[in-house]
């Protein structure tokens, strides 16, 4: 005798563990336990492979397990593209910071490294994706019940016979002349994709010319008689001379003297002019580009490209409508609100000699939202001494 008849007596029954998140096992718990693979560790690894069927675990009805040593192989491979998809990954982030872009040359190399190293790693990834299916999860094998999928006889001669009568009283085939003239209408339709996805840039400008036909606008320009060109009000036309714009705090939408009406020329061209008292101005604004207290930026708002044209007076901001972006004229229009990254270019202005406001020059930078080609404008304006 004990003092503990467990311990002389059968083993004890014990329940294996199941891990977290598993779903509990239908097998009934036997008293006599079985060597191998203890049942924690099967569950913990998901449908049992070909080994652990032959250790005694039972096998899933219509689960066929992969090979063990194909298996093996198949993660070794997995996990390599899974790597090299992070590698490529990493080198994408390194060239988005070191393909700076600023010029042709330049974005196609950031195109060129972006596209590369992005596609590199979706590949890879796939490919790791693929093979896990493919060759370390088991095959299912699934069967679905289906009733005939074709139609009675009478319901398919029913059919056939509306369709040949159909053609019958169309005339399709007798009338050899529409038929003919259908196909002649219908060909052409294959080349309108052609023509709409060369009607996508109208411009005719060779893509070496079109960082530049981006970046510059009219007002650098002459007339034909070699002059600057002049500040006409939008709408009117009519040519602003600079001792009748003297109000302070007073705003007015300009255009190019003769492109009032060329749409094209206006999306990039048209200024406001803001008249302030010269103590008012700060040091973001170029004193040399303005006449007696007259500042001309471009209306075009540098995030999408909206009109910003609201303005408050008493605290000298323009805001542009659309998303709230809001510029300080007195301060060179530099963002003090919005999603708006960068300032409205000044325009250069003057006066002739009749006293009409004239452009000195293009603006600095390009206006307007960002594009590819565009970089880092600004700066190469002020390497320039502030031109273009």
């Amino acid at each position: 005798m004990t003092d503990n008849e467990h311990e002389t007596g059968r083993p004890e029954r014990r329940r294996p563990a199941r891990v977290i998140g598993t779903p509990l096992s239908d097998t009934p718990f036997s008293d006599t336990p079985f060597s191998g693979t203890p049942f924690s560790e099967t569950v913990a690894s998901g449908i049992p492979d070909a080994g652990d069927v032959d250790r005694g675990v039972p096998a899933v009805p219509g689960v066929v397990p992969q090979d063990e040593r194909k298996a093996r192989r198949a993660e070794r491979i997995a996990a390599l593209c899974f790597t090299l998809a992070f590698a490529a990954l990493v080198a994408f982030l390194v060239a988005y910071v070191r393909f700076q872009v600023g010029g042709l040359s330049a974005t196609g190399a950031s195109h060129v490294a972006l596209g590369g190293t992005l596609t590199l790693a979706l590949l890879a990834l796939a490919a790791g994706i693929v093979i896990w299916v493919r060759q370390i999860m088991p095959k299912y094998e699934l069967v679905q019940q289906r009733h005939p999928m074709a139609s009675p006889e009478d319901v398919r001669a029913e059919v056939a016979a509306t369709f040949v009568r159909g053609t019958g009283e169309s005339g399709i085939v007798k009338r050899r002349l529409l038929r003919r003239t259908l196909l002649l209408a219908a060909a052409p339709l294959g080349l309108a994709p052609l023509v709409l996805l060369r009607d996508l840039d109208s411009s005719g400008v060779p893509a070496a010319q079109l960082h530049r036909r981006l970046g510059h606008t009219v007002w650098g320009e002459k007339t034909k008689d070699g002059r600057p060109l002049r500040l006409v009000v939008e709408g009117t036309g009519q040519p602003i001379r600079a001792a009748d714009f003297n109000s302070p705090g007073g705003i007015l939408s300009v255009v190019p003297q003769g492109y009032e009406h060329d749409l094209n020329v206006l999306a990039k061209a048209t200024v406001i002019l803001v008249k302030f008292r010269p103590e008012e101005l700060r040091a973001g604004t170029k004193p040399n580009w303005t006449h007696d207290g007259i500042v001309a930026y471009s209306k075009i708002c540098t995030h999408v490209g909206c009109p910003a044209a609201l303005y408050e007076q008493t605290t000298h901001h323009i805001l542009c409508p659309c998303h709230q972006s809001t510029f300080d004229a007195a301060d060179g229009a530099r963002v003090v609100f919005g999603p708006a990254a960068r300032p409205l270019p000044q325009l250069p202005i003057g006066v002739d000699e009749q006293g009409y406001l004239i452009a000195l020059g293009d603006f600095p930078a390009p206006v307007g939202p960002s594009y590819w080609e565009r970089g880092d404008a600004e700066a190469r304006a002020r390497e320039n001494g502030g031109h273009s």
